[in-house]
């Protein structure tokens, strides 16, 4: 084989190596990246062959040089893992809410619907409210909110014993709800609707109570802080799995089992954000809300939250090419 034959055979796979490489570097959504392992070992094995056969400095030139490449990106330590969860972080994460916008509606719609149901529902009928804590959970939210500011914190400490413990807690609770959250997903996504809508009516009935029977200040002035991350941090882990029951359900002209994981790979970056939202949440709970402080600073970092999560969402990510969605 000539030279010229050898570039022209494998010429096409090399421009789509060096399509794939760009897009990697850039960080577009609209390429997949993941068979730049493949195109890699296939350049190494044309690079290998053009110097065996001796095709001329420029072809060997070339070829090295897109070997090169290829593997700083692939074989990048431990800079680029930190690049990558910045990358994350400031892109690819609110790129994907922006992507799932219907479902990230939908979620928070099956969410804040019962919330504010069952909180309303006390100036009316306190009955619902009452068979959705229970006795315990009534007694449970008179001890911690029943009282002032102090009077919660000195609880808390009491139950608890220190911030850690307390932080501990919370992310064990977090950890259970996001899990039950995704994997309901499996159910054709019923169970993570039956999720959402759970704990919608469950905290709905909290905040309902304890503006009935409760100090109201001292629960919104504990839930402020984290409200934010928690709340919406759940809606977008029942984004994930709804998003992989989707692929159950209308899987298209794709095989389930196929449409099954490439649901779930999109539903990932949902999911890691998603859990890493309520385990912030978490950090917040365990050190700041119990805090005897007065309740306009947590007021105010509450609010400060809740926009500084709608900026994220909706402009986050933006100067990078997206996805279609």
């Amino acid at each position: 084989m000539t030279p010229g034959s050898f570039e022209k055979k494998n010429g096409p796979r090399w421009c789509e190596m060096d399509t794939v490489m760009e897009a990697w570097e850039k960080r577009r959504l609209d390429v997949d990246v993941r068979s730049l392992p493949r195109l890699f070992r296939q350049a190494c094995a044309d690079l290998a062959l053009a110097r065996h056969r001796m095709y001329g400095d420029r072809m060997v030139r070339t070829l090295n040089e897109r070997v090169i490449r290829g593997y700083k990106l692939l074989y990048r330590g431990r800079s680029a893992g930190l690049e990558r969860c910045a990358i994350f972080l400031l892109a690819t994460f609110p790129q994907c809410i922006r992507r799932e916008w219907r479902l990230f509606w939908l979620c928070n719609a099956l969410f804040w619907l019962p919330f504010f149901a069952l909180m309303v529902s006390v100036h009316w009928d306190l009955v619902w409210v009452q068979s959705a804590l229970g006795q315990d959970g009534m007694v449970s939210m008179e001890k911690m909110y029943g009282g002032d500011g102090a009077a919660q914190t000195s609880h808390l400490r009491e139950e608890f014993g220190s911030n850690f413990l307390m932080f501990a807690h919370y992310i064990q609770n977090n950890v259970g709800i996001d899990f039950q959250l995704f994997a309901g997903g499996i159910l054709a996504g019923l169970g993570s609707v039956f999720f959402i809508v759970f704990n919608g009516v469950m905290i709905g009935a909290s905040a309902g109570y304890a503006n009935y029977a409760c100090h109201p200040e001292s629960f919104w002035s504990f839930v402020s802080g984290h409200s934010s991350f928690e709340l919406l941090g759940m809606c977008v882990v029942g984004m994930a799995g709804m998003r992989m029951g989707l692929g159950l359900v209308m899987p298209g002209r794709l095989p389930r089992s196929r449409s099954l994981r490439e649901s779930t790979v999109r539903a990932m970056p949902l999911l890691f954000g998603g859990a890493l939202m309520t385990a912030i949440a978490a950090v917040i709970e365990g050190f700041w809300s119990a805090r005897n402080l007065p309740s306009e600073w947590k007021y105010a970092v509450g609010i400060m939250f809740w926009v500084l999560h709608a900026v994220y969402f909706l402009g986050m990510g933006r100067g990078q090419r997206e996805g279609d969605s």
